[in-house]
């Protein structure tokens, strides 16, 4: 389909099974804007129905966050699959949730157990994060030692937060957010997710929480400035570094995804970084 292929690339189903297919459909539309996915899932349940599958909210795999919600449904009758749904149960039953986080360090918690059962799943993530390979977008699923290295840049920035907040230095805080949310921000896929797709939706939570480390330290008396880069990669590209890009995705041009916001804390600034889409 023309409207797919315009967020999703090339993207070919590889399952060979219902469960398999079922699955890979549903993880994919999760890129697509909302309404687009919308329109999509009907279609696929309407085909699964067409032979006798029904759907089924109790056959789930759950995944670890901070609140419980299906992301899509599983299938019984005819066709077995399992559905996804997010549970904070899993969350709460994990080591991870032992440690008595507060409550924002406990989300960007929920988020790391999330993206390690999200990349064992899905073969079509990939990363960007510059400190841990910054000359191009990498597969997870075909790069296994960046696999483990992205995971463990990760929970190291979790931990840093943790430290500098017990120190409660409000800039270095704010810094360390500003890592932070680069590293939720660099589980990519090729091309990138779109903003208002369930990955898009996902992933701002973060920057939510960095708005509300910007606003702590404006508090203490820093002036501070942070912008989501967007729009045409011409019109930004001041503000950003090291920036990647790709022929796939969007529009020529213009910015597929804000990989680290730019700041400017006091006189300080501290560049952004983005995947944009070539002109050609």
């Amino acid at each position: 389909n023309s409207e797919l292929n315009s967020y999703l690339g090339n993207s070919h189903i590889q399952g060979q099974t219902d469960a398999e297919i079922w699955n890979e459909i549903h993880r994919k539309l999760l890129r697509v804007p909302e309404d687009v996915a919308t329109s999509w899932r009907h279609k696929a349940l309407e085909l699964a129905q067409e032979v006798g599958a029904v759907v089924d909210n109790r056959n789930l795999d759950e995944l670890p966050f901070v609140r419980d919600e299906i992301i899509y449904p599983g299938l019984s009758g005819t066709v077995q699959a399992k559905g996804l749904c997010l549970s904070q149960t899993a969350l709460i039953n994990s080591e991870i949730s032992q440690t008595h986080l507060a409550d924002n360090l406990y989300l960007i918690a929920g988020f790391l157990l999330l993206y390690i059962k999200f990349i064992e799943i899905d073969a079509d993530l990939h990363h960007a994060l510059k400190s841990v390979f910054s000359f191009d977008v990498v597969s997870l699923s075909a790069k296994l030692e960046q696999r483990h290295q992205y995971i463990d840049a990760l929970s190291d920035r979790l931990h840093r937060i943790q430290k500098i907040d017990e120190n409660t230095d409000v800039v270095l805080n704010l810094c360390a957010w500003i890592d932070m949310d680069e590293a939720i921000h660099s589980l990519v896929f090729i091309p990138p997710a779109e903003r208002y797709s369930w990955w898009g939706k996902l992933q701002k939570e973060s920057r939510h929480l960095l708005k509300k480390a910007a606003d702590k330290a404006v508090k203490a008396g820093n002036e501070v400035r942070l912008k989501q880069l967007s729009g045409l990669y011409a019109d930004v590209c001041e503000f950003s570094k090291d920036d990647l890009q790709l022929d796939c995705g969007g529009n020529p041009g213009e910015v597929l995804t804000c990989l680290r916001v730019y700041a400017k804390i006091n006189q300080q600034q501290y560049p952004g970084r983005v995947i944009f889409r070539t002109l050609r």
